[in-house]
């Protein structure tokens, strides 16, 4: 027996024991006695009566422990020309004080906190300050339109905002303020306060409500950390549903520290001190585990980098990073590696970088397709490891397990599930499939910790939209096959969500925004190939009777509505004129049905 199919066996058939092995991994006041319970819904729930603070597990344990000198966040902003490192002891400090500051504007455990930062230090001093006091944090990309963020804001209902002044991209900068004000003018929730972290490249103008960040640290005490449940909420983070208001995914405390530390060792094989380097954006589930919380949990350095893979300065950067901060383990997404391999497909930059301190490449968020997964396997001498995962399990649901028993890769697969998530094929009548077959690919109960336990202020959307399609196990929404030896394949969605560049977005969402147009009567978008993004929008229009004005200038007008209304990605959206869209009950677009059409699949294909 292979020590991979012992783990996964003892996760499988004694799930207690194996989780509390974990969970004394980690630090505790009090440690769980009750590992595994369940509500009266009987969705699990983990270490409910035990006691801790993840910022205390993160931060100040370690400081505790005698790292307080080592690098905790190397930040890197080639769009500002800026380089920070901060120790352990930086970070608590100054957590401690802006969770001071928090509180001093009222914020107490429990209260929700939205934050609307670019990739900065800042944003995760923010969100460990919320997790010190026990107060609950709810990211918001930045970059998101006034609209998303109203949404969020309605929903979450935070006491405070916090954001930055403004965000850099590569060839401009995009001013916060002006978003956030128009966000809190459309709401219908208006927080208490907002707090301002200014940054020289754009200064906001505050208003009465406004505070900045260094005034109110300034004048704060540290705030110690607040003991919470281990089944008390951490964070609520928005993903895209399939009727298109977004669904908060909450995240608990204890089930989620104790998945981190264990997958940081056994699928990342990250040990103490080590440098690990994901990607990713805080305001992504990815960011938020390892970006944010888990490298910190395992006492590792993590790399904070305000950039882009290719034009800052070009399609090397990637490997400078690597190279210049000992990079053990990197983690981003497929459509990165498509677009360094556009600007440079011989990989002649990588040439000029010793990265010899890389051992594993780890991609997720999208299907890695075989094309790039050759080019990369082909051209850096380290494992290639494509796994799969989603924003509410929160870690991998399935990947070739580094740091346990690495397995032989193949093209196209995540490899076998994690210890914990008894995964399995499903047909249409809820029987397994047979190897080879594809179906629905589903979870059986008990979720391991870490995973989704709700959805913010919705328990029976919870209920509907993951446990309802086949009782006793969580669907997916994803739709895949196991082969003859076990490896598991992902081979795409079964709902109508899509998959942009490695962020999920719902074609319902879309619809709502393109049909509150004035010149449009119906709208159906659907996702259709592209070969650097994965996937890209498609709007399907009918305008209303009597329009006469010009396509052109009506796709131009809705790109830029859509843009106002949801952010850059829907925006990027083409529109095509038809006469009908097609429909599923209850009266949904069917963009799924669409979704399947050989114009979908194709790479070329003609206006209609």
């Amino acid at each position: 027996m292979t020590t991979y199919t012992n783990e996964f066996n003892r996760s499988i058939e004694q799930p207690e024991a194996f989780w509390a092995e974990q969970a004394r991994r980690i630090p505790w006041y009090t440690p769980p006695t009750t590992i595994l319970s369940y509500d009266d819904q009987q969705h699990a729930r983990w270490f409910v009566d035990g006691e801790l603070n993840l910022c205390h597990a993160a931060l100040d344990h370690h400081v505790d422990q005698g790292r307080g000198e080592q690098p905790a966040v190397l930040w890197d902003s080639p769009v500002t020309d800026s380089k920070r490192t901060l120790s352990y002891r930086d970070m608590r400090d100054q957590v401690a004080l802006f969770a001071g500051a928090l509180r001093d504007l009222g914020v107490q455990k429990g209260d929700r906190v939205v934050i609307y930062m670019p990739m900065v230090p800042e944003a995760l001093m923010a969100m460990y300050a919320c997790a010190r006091l026990g107060a609950v944090h709810s990211v918001v990309f930045g970059g998101f339109a006034p609209h998303e963020l109203a949404v969020r804001i309605d929903d979450a209902q935070p006491k405070v905002v916090v954001a930055a002044s403004c965000g850099i991209e590569v060839d401009r900068v995009i001013p916060y303020k002006p978003i956030i004000d128009a966000a809190i003018e459309q709401s219908e929730h208006k927080p208490d306060a907002c707090v301002i972290f200014q940054r020289e490249q754009q200064l906001a103008e505050l208003g009465d409500r406004d505070h900045d960040w260094a005034a109110l640290v300034a004048e704060a005490e540290p705030a110690e950390c607040v003991p919470v449940k281990g089944s008390d909420p951490l964070y609520v983070l928005y993903t895209s549903g399939t009727t298109g208001k977004p669904k908060g995914v909450v995240r608990d405390t204890g089930g989620y520290a104790v998945a981190l530390h264990y997958s940081m060792e056994t699928i990342y094989d990250m040990a103490p001190g080590e440098v690990f380097f994901s990607a990713s954006d805080v305001g992504w589930v990815v960011g938020h585990s390892y970006i944010v919380y888990a490298p910190l949990l395992r006492g590792c350095t993590t790399v904070v980098y305000e950039g882009k893979p290719v034009k800052t300065p070009d399609s090397g950067a990637f490997w400078r990073l690597i190279s210049e901060y000992g990079v053990k383990s990197f983690f981003t997404a497929p459509t990165a590696f498509r677009a360094i391999k556009k600007e440079d497909p011989d990989g002649k930059l990588l040439a000029q970088y010793d990265i010899s301190c890389m051992k594993a490449l780890f991609l997720a968020g999208e299907r890695l397709d075989p094309p790039t997964f050759h080019w990369l396997d082909d051209l850096l001498d380290v494992p290639v490891i494509d796994h799969w995962w989603q924003t509410e399990t929160g870690w991998p649901i399935a990947a070739n397990l580094h740091g346990l028993d690495p397995m032989p890769t193949k093209a196209g697969s995540a490899t076998v599930p994690v210890p914990g998530f008894d995964v399995q094929i499903l047909n249409r009548e809820g029987e397994r499939a047979k190897p080879m077959e594809q179906g629905s690919v589903v979870i059986k109960q008990p979720m391991p910790p870490g995973c989704l336990v709700g959805v913010w202020g919705d328990p029976k959307r919870f209920h509907s939209a993951y446990m309802a399609a086949f009782p006793g196990y969580y669907l997916t929404g994803d739709g895949g096959y196991f082969d003859e030896d076990g490896y598991l394949f992902i081979m795409g969605r079964t709902d109508d969500v899509i998959n942009i560049a490695g962020h999920r977005l719902s074609t319902g969402e879309m619809e709502e925004v393109v049909g509150a147009h004035k010149a449009v009567a119906e709208c159906a978008v659907i996702g259709i190939h592209d070969a650097l993004k994965g996937q890209v929008p498609v709007g399907l229009v009918i305008p209303k009777d009597g329009f006469d004005g010009d396509e052109l200038a009506l796709e131009n007008e809705l790109i830029a509505w859509c843009a106002r209304r949801s952010g850059p990605s829907p925006a990027s959206s083409r529109y095509w004129w038809s006469t009908a869209c097609p429909r599923r009950a209850p009266a949904r677009y069917c963009a799924s049905c669409c979704a399947i059409s050989p114009m979908a699949r194709s790479t070329a294909f003609p206006r209609p």
